[in-house]
């Protein structure tokens, strides 16, 4: 599946739908990278969907779309890129770069100098191709069980 990705603003109403995108794509696409125990931990199935729609609406939030298809999202907090996650029948399309893109120029347009990213294992390859830096290497805990993940940075 491939096509033209077509960004919009997050609409209410989609948080159902994200939410699943990513469950799924933390249990297909970063099942190479931890275990199935981390995975289950890191998305367990019970994010609610009104808490997300309430943190959508107060960051700035694209989703992507191709051929209509919800192919991804991705949202920002001031200087502080919360999630961004691609459909695993999207990945290597350009999703993740054309959603990293508009929220970085959103970031440097609001005045800051520099954004920052707590990337997981999976993602800190993607996210070094676009000129981040690992600050430090962390571990977090999520219902017991720790995963590793990376706070980057990245100079607007």
């Amino acid at each position: 599946m491939s096509g033209q990705i077509i960004l919009s603003e997050y609409r209410p109403g989609e948080a159902a739908a994200l939410v699943r995108l990513f469950y799924n794509t933390v249990h297909s696409v970063c099942l190479g990278d931890y275990t199935q125990e981390q995975v289950d931990a890191w998305a367990d199935g019970t994010a609610d969907p009104a808490v997300w729609e309430q943190s959508f609406l107060r960051h700035q939030t694209l989703v992507a779309r191709i051929g209509g298809e919800i192919a991804g999202f991705a949202d920002l907090d001031g200087d502080y890129l919360d999630r961004l996650y691609v459909h695993r029948d999207f990945q290597r399309q350009g999703v993740a770069t054309a959603l990293a893109q508009a929220l970085e120029q959103r970031a440097a347009e609001k005045g800051f100098s520099r954004i920052t990213v707590h990337a997981s294992v999976t993602a800190r390859p993607f996210f070094e191709k676009r000129g981040w830096r690992v600050v430090r290497e962390q571990q977090v805990e999520r219902k017991g069980v720790f995963l590793t993940n990376f706070i980057m940075e990245k100079d607007l």
